[in-house]
């Protein structure tokens, strides 16, 4: 019997409803964007250039010419390092579900990142980019501490704590605020590694002065840089990958990367200029140090903020975080009398500081920001940011000490005192930087 048209037209139309949520769910589900996929791509080797060779380049011209090789030494080896331990389990601890421990660290369902393949996807891009980008933050963030302890740590005790810091330190952490963890659900903002990276890495520099002790002959015999032109290149690198940084950290090509772009240039250049006028100020002259160490201030304090606040809150951060730094890198370094080498504390751990609080004011919209979660007000914000940098000091601080007592019993964390004089080229190295 010949089926109506009515009902025909009836029949199509339930099953058009019927297929509704399919077709829904096939657009809801990820789909890659090339155009994505590139700036990802482009966004993870400036990342890695921060480290090498900006970063080595940076700490390598502030050390004695007897150390230089030594610190580049460091920061090539945790590159190195770092990627294989990254994609054993750091990944996995710091991205994977937990389980019922998820709030506090991710599991090891990504364990020599297995389950991940050509055709994984992260959001719009692939699952392999989103690790690897991830890698070089994990890769910077104890190369960062290096600046701390610089010139007189053994090599092997620096393997085995950035090692096992990576694991037991930065990864929860990282999982706390962008795995889904705890601090992720108490609304802390962090939109590139203000907690994650700069504070993390600035406590346990600081730990790690205070631990190992100061240098032989600090704070009465000078120890200039050595080098401010590889300081100063490394310092234009550091700000040029910073892009990759902050805006890459949207992991889209969109309007946020950009605005992310903008504010990053903005606080930087804003911070540079603040340090140097400060110093001009106390000191008569301005310096290359200064200005390089002020615009690398600016770079962590816009850090925590990149994705949510705008020009005017770039701004002021930029001001507050060169101003703040050069304070902490001078004043709270000699009234307290550690030996932070080269300011990692000073710079990473006060402007990550400085720039997480900041956050939570500019991130609300009739600043500039990108607004704020709906019935969240600026103090509650701001709160939320606080409970993100105590919780990171704690944990970091307790966690790095354990560490390195621990590390300090089993192969010794110091070098000798002959070996300190000779330097730390030919005493670990048998090589110089330079030869006559």
């Amino acid at each position: 019997m010949p089926i109506s048209k009515s009902k025909l037209l009836r029949g199509l139309s339930s099953a058009a409803l019927l297929a509704l949520p399919t077709l829904a769910l096939a657009d809801d589900a990820p789909t890659l964007s090339a155009g994505d996929t590139a700036w990802m791509l482009t966004a993870t080797a400036l990342v890695l250039l921060m480290t090498i060779p900006g970063l080595a380049m940076f700490y390598g011209g502030m050390v004695r010419a007897k150390n230089v090789l030594s610190v580049l030494m460091q920061c090539f080896a945790i590159t190195a390092l770092i990627s294989v331990l990254w994609m054993v389990a750091g990944y996995s601890i710091a991205f994977s579900d937990g389980g019922g421990m998820n709030a506090w660290m991710g599991g090891f369902g990504n364990f020599l990142l297995k389950g991940v393949g050509i055709d994984s996807l992260s959001g719009t891009i692939p699952e392999t980019v989103f690790i690897t980008f991830q890698m070089t933050f994990a890769i910077i963030t104890p190369a960062l501490i290096v600046g701390a302890f610089a010139e007189r740590m053994k090599f092997s005790a620096m393997l085995w704590f950035m090692g096992l810091w990576v694991l037991l330190v930065y990864a929860p952490i990282c999982h706390w605020v962008w795995g889904g963890g705890w601090l992720a659900d108490k609304g802390v903002l962090d939109f590139a590694g203000g907690t994650v990276v700069h504070i993390n890495a600035g406590i346990a520099g600081l730990v790690s002065a205070i631990v190992l002790g100061k240098r032989k002959g600090f704070p009465t015999t000078a120890m200039p840089p050595h080098n401010l032109t590889y300081t100063l290149i490394g310092a234009s690198m550091l700000w040029v990958g910073w892009f990759g940084f902050n805006a890459g950290s949207e992991l889209a090509a969109d309007g946020t990367a950009g605005m992310a772009m903008l504010v990053t240039q903005i606080a930087t250049a804003m911070a540079a200029l603040a340090w140097m006028f400060a110093e001009w100020i106390s000191h008569g002259k301005p310096s290359v140090l200064g200005i390089a160490s002020g615009a690398v201030a600016g770079l962590v304090a816009i850090t925590p903020a990149s994705g949510t606040a705008g020009p005017m809150g770039a701004l002021v951060i930029g001001a507050a975080a060169g101003v703040g730094c050069f304070l902490g890198a001078t004043r709270l370094k000699r009234a307290l009398g550690y030996d932070d080498s080269l300011d990692a504390f000073g710079v990473h751990a006060v402007g990550g500081i400085i720039g997480a609080i900041l956050t939570g004011v500019f991130a609300d919209a009739s600043l500039g920001g990108a607004g704020l979660a709906d019935g969240v007000s600026i103090g509650q914000q701001v709160g939320a940011q606080f409970i993100g940098v105590l919780a990171t000091v704690i944990y970091t601080a307790v966690a790095s000490f354990i560490l390195l007592k621990v590390i300090d019993v089993v192969v010794g964390l110091r070098v000798t005192e002959e070996q300190e004089v000779e330097g730390l080229d030919i005493a670990l190295h048998d090589e110089r930087g330079y030869t006559l």
